[in-house]
């Protein structure tokens, strides 16, 4: 497909390396002629500088062969605009970036209006993400299927739990029997397990369930289950704002520690029933006297990945609270995942994944949609949730019988509601959504699992 990306940031790097992994042709587009140069030197792609919301600039770069425009520059009427322009000089796909929270009640109005094909606002999916965790503090990592019926989530297994030492053939016995592991990372390992793999302390595991029995799970494990009752959160940008928003709205008290005082007054018109402290949130005595020892939950969220890496260390040494990091750039993913610092969100792989699964759901023509895609395990393993339409090589064939490819792994089935973690002589139904977690990349239809 031919694709426009219009802004070179962070999201925008990030997008130009996963849609060339991915064979698409890329055009970039930014006012800053070094981005626009740093992506055409990395990547095999067209590079123009200049303003995105011009026609001139999108004739350029041939609006009228573009298949999909991504607008993701630091501003949403820009990145409106420029979808607008697209829509009216070559009819394709558009796609904003819209962060304001003023934009966010009126989402529905502006994509009917204007036409625009998907708007995702990455500190709304942030705090989303975050609000699940400290609903679910036992879990370093949620992601939900089937509008939340289903959830992936990530955990580490502790010496002298139940799971140390276990087969994955023996869980059932131990667990119930409607869950199941998907990945196991291992050190810089990372597995789909069969049966006879043998789990051991130290593993990162992910495991799939229906909500309810995630949670017989967590307490059949010893692990807590009761949601975060207080948070003290670091920062109090745009997605501090909607987090807090979503915590008194769940009845859990949310102070917010930020150093702009203008910003300060904004957020107590905004967020009646939090608590806005104004001060320096890396104040190690400010921390302490605003509660630390007693916080359940710890979120930092400045726009400086070190300080929200070492207060959340802080944190873990004062404190028994449930810790989350955001994590702004992506260059370093890989040593901050090496930290033992709890939790960690990145916004930017949050936002890539988003706009991913409406890409390839645009490419496929079986028919098979994809309803949600994920990068898990540090950005190595895909869970994608597949709605089956139609007959095809993988409906009504036991699944013991379906020749895979290696490291597929149909983990889910949800069939009309009734959620189903399947077995061998189990099939798949027109109408069902399946969940596959893969360690191959690319997957546009359920169909690519089997060998050709």
């Amino acid at each position: 497909m031919n694709i426009i990306i219009v802004g070179c940031g962070k999201v925008g790097s990030n997008l130009t390396e996963l849609l060339i992994n991915e064979d698409h042709n890329i055009t970039v587009i930014d006012t800053r002629e070094k981005k626009v140069t740093q992506l055409t030197e990395k990547f095999d792609v067209m590079g123009y500088v200049g303003n995105g919301a011009s026609i001139d600039t999108l004739t350029e770069a041939n609006i009228q062969e573009t298949d999909i425009l991504i607008a993701v520059t630091g501003s949403d009427e820009t990145n409106l605009l420029m979808c607008l322009m697209a829509r009216k000089a070559a009819r394709c796909h558009t796609i904003a970036r819209v962060r304001n929270p003023m934009y966010n009640r009126e989402i529905g109005f502006i994509k009917a209006q204007m036409g625009i094909s998907m708007i995702i606002n990455p500190e709304l999916a942030a705090a989303n993400e975050i609000f699940q965790l400290l609903r679910f503090p036992s879990a370093y990592k949620i992601d939900s299927f089937s509008d939340g019926k289903i959830r992936l989530f990530k955990i580490q297994i502790k010496t002298g739990q139940a799971l140390d030492g276990l087969l994955i053939k023996d869980l059932p016995s131990v667990c119930g029997k409607d869950i199941l592991v998907c990945t196991v990372e291992r050190k810089d390992q990372v597995t789909i397990p069969d049966g006879s793999f043998r789990l051991k302390a130290g593993d990162l595991i992910t495991v799939i369930a229906s909500h309810d029995n995630m949670i017989r799970f967590f307490q059949n494990m010893d692990l807590p289950v009761r949601q975060a009752k207080n948070a003290l959160i670091i920062g109090g940008g745009t997605i501090g704002y909607y987090l807090a928003k979503q915590l008194t709205k769940a009845h859990i008290k949310a102070r917010i520690i930020e150093n702009d005082p203008e910003r300060c007054d904004y957020l107590a018109q905004n967020l009646p029933e939090a608590s806005i402290i104004n001060g320096d949130g890396s104040d190690k005595q400010l921390l302490i006297e605003e509660g630390l020892a007693h916080a359940e939950a710890f979120v930092t969220l400045t726009n400086v990945d070190e300080e929200n890496i070492l207060l959340t260390m802080f944190a873990q040494r004062h404190s028994g609270a449930k810790t989350v990091t955001k994590i702004n750039r992506l260059a370093f993913d890989e040593i901050v995942e090496s930290l033992d610092i709890g939790s960690v969100v990145y916004p930017k792989y949050i936002t890539a994944d988003y706009i991913l699964q409406y890409v390839r759901a645009l490419q496929n023509s079986a028919g098979n949609s994809i309803e949600r895609l994920y990068h898990i395990m540090n950005n190595r393993v895909e869970a994608i949730e597949f709605s089956v339409h139609g007959a095809s090589p993988v409906t009504d064939i036991p699944l013991m019988d379906l020749n895979l490819k290696a490291n597929q792994l149909i983990c889910c089935i949800n069939r009309d509601g009734r959620i189903i973690i399947p077995r061998g002589q189990d099939t798949i139904q027109n109408n069902d959504s399946v969940i596959v977690v893969t360690l191959e990349k690319g997957l546009q239809d359920i169909q690519d699992i089997l060998k050709g």
